[in-house]
């Protein structure tokens, strides 16, 4: 078989079709894409026999291109590059791997909902937005803020030093303290 944008060319036999288009799942204000494959087998439609006027049927299993899963319940999609999407209905499951990039774009807005949500990159996470919003207990490993800020409320610290401006604020001691109404002499 062989492939361009507005139809498919088949061998059937000795014969070979010309260019005909092949059926896909929606052509209308909804459409879907999805050119079969060199190699692919396919079922030709053909009205009275005349292969002329044939439709491309997509796609049949063969020795070369096997069924990419057992079970009777999963909807999964292989690609060339081994990249794979499957939903698993039996376990609940929604599993994308072997992609290089992923892009999810909208026009409003991006919600995601569960219990429990783990991300997890090698390098960084870059959140780049004016204000980023944490509603309730943020626990991090380690912080560094470069630009300044504003802290607001009460703050506890609890082990480790917390230094400011090279002074370690727990640790650091005043000359020159005199009673009454003199101030102390600066952190040492």
């Amino acid at each position: 078989m062989s492939v361009r944008k507005k139809g498919c060319r088949v061998k059937t036999g000795d014969n070979e079709t010309d260019w005909r288009p092949w059926l896909t799942a929606r052509a209308g204000n909804s459409r879907s894409w999805w050119a079969p494959n060199v190699g692919e087998q396919v079922l030709l439609l053909s009205i009275g026999g005349d292969l002329t006027t044939s439709f491309v049927l997509p796609a049949i299993f063969s020795d070369d291109f096997s069924e990419p899963s057992t079970s009777l319940t999963a909807h999964r999609h292989e690609y060339k590059d081994g990249a794979v999407i499957e939903y698993e209905p039996a376990t609940g499951a929604l599993i994308v791997t072997g992609i290089k990039t992923a892009v999810i774009e909208a026009r409003e807005s991006v919600k995601v909902t569960s219990p429990d949500i783990t991300c997890v990159a090698t390098s960084k996470i870059t959140l780049d937005t004016p204000t980023v919003i944490c509603t309730n207990n943020l626990t991090t490993g380690s912080l560094t803020v470069q630009k300044g800020g504003t802290m607001t409320g009460d703050i506890t610290h609890v082990g480790g030093k917390m230094s400011s401006n090279g002074v370690v604020v727990s640790a650091h001691t005043h000359g020159g303290v005199r009673t009454g109404d003199d101030n102390t002499g600066q952190p040492q």
